[in-house]
C-alpha cells in the first residue's frame, strides 16, 4: 500500500496572517484614537488640571472648616469670640457697645449722611434690613 502525503491547505496560514494583521490594526487604532490614545492625551491632561484645581479648592474649604472647629475647642475657647458670635446671631448689643448704623444698600454710615431723617424713617430702614 502506497503512502500518500497530504499537502497542507494554503488558506490556514493565510487566514492566520490576515487575523494577526487585523489585530495589529486594531491595536494601532486604539493606541492613536482610543480612550487613552495619543490624540486624547491633551484632553486627559486638561481633565487632570481641572481636577487638581477642584481638589485645591476643596482642600482650602476643609482647612477653613478645621480652623473654625479648632476655634470652638473647649481648651482654646475665646470668650470674646463667643460673645461676638452670640450677639451677631441674636441681633443683640451690650450697653457698652458703640453701634454704627449703615445703609443696607450702600453700606455707608447713616448717622453722618442722614442726620435730617426723622426717627421713624430710620426705623423703617432698620426694619427693612433683617440682618441688623
Amino acid at each position: 500500500m502506497p503512502t500518500r502525503l497530504k499537502r497542507p491547505p494554503f488558506w490556514r496560514p493565510l487566514a492566520l496572517a490576515i487575523a494577526l494583521l487585523g489585530f495589529q490594526g486594531y491595536l494601532a487604532y486604539s493606541a492613536l484614537q482610543g480612550q487613552f490614545g495619543i490624540e486624547n492625551r491633551g484632553q486627559i491632561l486638561l481633565d487632570i488640571d481641572q481636577l487638581k484645581s477642584r481638589s485645591a479648592a476643596l482642600q482650602a474649604e476643609i482647612d477653613a472648616y478645621r480652623h473654625r472647629a479648632t476655634l470652638m475647642d473647649t481648651r482654646r475657647l475665646d470668650p470674646d469670640l463667643i460673645t461676638e458670635r452670640a450677639r451677631a446671631m441674636l441681633n443683640m448689643a451690650h450697653t457698652d457697645d458703640i453701634l454704627v448704623m449703615v445703609h443696607p444698600g450702600t453700606g455707608e454710615p447713616i448717622s453722618g449722611k442722614y442726620k435730617e431723617l426723622a426717627s421713624d424713617e430710620l426705623m423703617t430702614l432698620i426694619e427693612a434690613d433683617s440682618t441688623l
